[in-house]
Formats: C-alpha cells, sequence, structure tokens
C-alpha cells in the first residue's frame, strides 16, 4: 500500500509486514522531502516512523487518545491520519502546523510545543475518561529528553499513586536536541545497555514456564523470583517503584516487537511504561550522524544535508562574547536548558567546560540555580529562548 491509497490509520491493521517496511521507507522518503524544502524537525520523525505505525495498529484513534509530547515528532502522525495531500505545506502560511493541532484533525488531542508535557495530559484525559465510565486508551508518548523536565515526574507520581490506567511509551533515542544529560540519562543507559538483564529475564521466565507449579501460593513465588531477578540485575527499577509496570527495552523499529508490547500494555489494568529505543535520524546517514544539527532548522540540499552558506547568527555573536567575559573575568558562568547549540554555547562549553552547566529541559531550575551561583558570588548568565522561559516567571 502508498501512503495516497491510505484514506486512515485503520486500514494498517491489515497491511503484512513487508508492506509496513514499503509503507515505512516511503514516509521517510515525504517527510525528507518536505522537510529539505521547507525546513522543520527532520532527525526526530526519522526516529518515530516505525513506533508510530505500531502505534496505530494496536490502538483505535481517535477514539484512543496518542498525545505526543512537544509534537514536533508527530509528521508520521500526520501523514498516517489523512494529512498527506496537505503535507507540501508543513509551516507554510496557510498550511499545517509542524506540531499537533485539534483545528487540523480528530486525531490531534492537543495544540502544544513544549516537553514535558504529555504525561500531565494523559493523566488528565484518563481521569476524565474514568469520572464518565469510557473505556478509551490514553498513550503519552514522550522523549528521553523530556524526562529532563520536572513536569514529567510530578504526573508520574499522581498516575502510579492513583494507579490510573495509561500507557506512557518512552522514545529513548539518547537526544533531546543535544546529547542527554544527567542521572535519569544514565539511568536509562544503563537499562539499554544491559543485556544480562534481558538474557537472564527470559532465561528465568522460560526455566519458569517449564515448572508445573499449581496454585495461587505457587504464582506469587514466579511473581516474587521474577522481581528478584530484575532488582538483582537493575539497581532501584525507578518505574515499577512508582507504581508503573515497566515493558522493555524494545527495538523501536521492529514493527512486530512493537505492536507485541504495546498489546501487553494496552492488557494492563494499571499505568504502564514501554520503554523504547529508537535512533534519532534513522534511515538518512547524515541525520543520524548530526541528529543534533537534523533536530529542526531550514531547508537543506536533500542528497548531502549541506545547506547554504549564511552570515553570523545572533546567537553565535553572543557565544563569542560569553568567551570573551569569560577569558577576562572567572566568574562567569553559562547555562542552558538543554540547548548548547540553539543558544550559541557550544564554544562556550569547550572552552571553559567547568563553567558551562546544561542543566537539561528544565528552565525552571536553570533561574533558581542561577540564583544559587550570582548568591555564592558568580557571574552566571542564563540562555534561553524567550518562548521556552515561560515556563520559568515565578523563578524569575
Amino acid at each position: 500500500m502508498h501512503l495516497r491509497d491510505l484514506t486512515g490509520p485503520e486500514q494498517l491493521k491489515r497491511l503484512t509486514s513487508a508492506e509496513l517496511a514499503e509503507l515505512a521507507a516511503e514516509i521517510r522518503r515525504v517527510i525528507l522531502e518536505t522537510v529539505a524544502t521547507n525546513g522543520g524537525h527532520l532527525a526526530p520523525n526519522l526516529g518515530v516512523v516505525e513506533l508510530t505505525l505500531a502505534l496505530h495498529i494496536v490502538f483505535d484513534s481517535p477514539r484512543d487518545k496518542i498525545l505526543w509530547d512537544v509534537s514536533h515528532q508527530s509528521y508520521v502522525h500526520k501523514l498516517l491520519t489523512g494529512r498527506l495531500h496537505q503535507f507540501h505545506t508543513l509551516r507554510q502560511f496557510g498550511g499545517i502546523a509542524g506540531f499537533t493541532d485539534p483545528r487540523e484533525s480528530v486525531h490531534d488531542h492537543f495544540h502544544w510545543g513544549h516537553a514535558s508535557t504529555s504525561i500531565s495530559a494523559a493523566v488528565g484525559m484518563a481521569k476524565a475518561r474514568d469520572l464518565a465510565g469510557d473505556d478509551y486508551e490514553v498513550i503519552a508518548v514522550i522523549g528521553d529528553g523530556a524526562l529532563t523536565g520536572g513536569m514529567a515526574y510530578e504526573a508520574l507520581d499522581h498516575a502510579g499513586h492513583d494507579k490510573t490506567k495509561l500507557i506512557v511509551v518512552l522514545n529513548d533515542n539518547s537526544m533531546s536536541i543535544a546529547p542527554n544529560v544527567g542521572g535519569i540519562s544514565n539511568y536509562l543507559a544503563r537499562i539499554r545497555t544491559g543485556p544480562s538483564y534481558q538474557r537472564v529475564k527470559h532465561d528465568v521466565a522460560e526455566a519458569l514456564r517449564l515448572i508445573p507449579f499449581v496454585g495461587p501460593q505457587a504464582l506469587d513465588l514466579v511473581d516474587r523470583l521474577k522481581e528478584g531477578v530484575k532488582h538483582l540485575l537493575v539497581h532501584n527499577m525507578f518505574f515499577e517503584d512508582l507504581g508503573f509496570t515497566y515493558l522493555g527495552p524494545v527495538d523501536g523499529h521492529n514493527v512486530s516487537a512493537l505492536v507485541d508490547v504495546l498489546r501487553q500494555a494496552r492488557a494492563y489494568p494499571g499505568p504502564t511504561v514501554v520503554h523504547v529505543v529508537t535512533t534519532k535520524g534513522k534511515g538518512v546517514p547524515y541525520a543520524e550522524q548530526l541528529p543534533d544539527k537534523f533536530h529542526g532548522g531550514g531547508p537543506f540540499d536533500v542528497a548531502t544535508g549541506r545547506t547554504g552558506p549564511g552570515s553570523l547568527t545572533y546567537s553565535e555573536v553572543f557565544g563569542n562574547v560569553m568567551c570573551k567575559l569569560a577569558a577576562e573575568d572567572p566568574r562567569v558562568c553559562a547555562i542552558t536548558a538543554a540547548m548548547p547549540s540553539g543558544t550559541g554555547l557550544s564554544r562556550f562549553a569547550r572552552q571553559f567546560p567547568d563553567r558551562y552547566f546544561d542543566v537539561g529541559i528544565a528552565e525552571q531550575h536553570a533561574v533558581t540555580f542561577a540564583a544559587g551561583l550570582a548568591k555564592g558570588g558568580m557571574r552566571p548568565v542564563f540562555a534561553v529562548y524567550s518562548t521556552f522561559l515561560q515556563r520559568a516567571y515565578d523563578q524569575v
């Protein structure tokens, strides 16, 4: 099946693995050609092609609510929900938005453009569903970069405490815009790169399956044995300690594996985290090699990824001045909320690593952290886009 023949996501449920692979390749081609012409978010969308296909195979949108954190990675979702013929207008005046927009489609539920928001909205929608006596599914797709934002944990804490039925799909590509930083990033890396956990878990499950236990006490023993293995090999299963069932990690580019694990998640009665490991920029070599450069931006050459020569940007001028000031005054520090290149601080980070702080997607913390630095005698500069500083007005 070609994209032009797809009238709705329900048709995906009837496709074979080979047909889905062909469709995935076509989707990547359409996104690449459109973003090369119009600008936009390339690498994030290339990374979620198979995940988006699997979500629409397992769930029934728009009845089931799929919520995209930030939503800059919703291009595949748009193509699968009837917007192919408008897709060439992406990010153009009068065209379709670069983020989800309820005015465009019943498949879009929020118009948002900042990270760490989807789980809170999902908990609210799930509670509304329960109060209305309905039974649709609510799925929040959130990147590992967005887990550096405190709002995500407030929502996880709420849902885990209340045992609210919802699914959190953690799209783990080790990136936000730049490579992720902090303890949560390191924690997820340990899970991703811990094959011993996956291997031993599988071996124990197989061994237990072959033992002819009978009765509830035996089933309880099985569960406790599996939990023991998990806690032995992965210290402190954070999500399960919060009250979520944790599934994964699973290959985010294997549609069959994704469909299987999402169906498992759908069957659980309480809150579930599905940990999906993807490659940002998947399928386009230059986007895979430079995912931060191709996170979002202007037009470029499809064949090479090169952009035309440009003049010095405001951010580059700012970054150069910051380096000059830091060389003259050892008290000068620079802070970014996961945007070193966008704010012009990449050179500062290389020249003054001890005075450069990337706090992740945490603008509130960044402002108050800067106040603490200043109180301690330093001269901090928090470089942030004005629209993102909206999250920290109270701290200002």
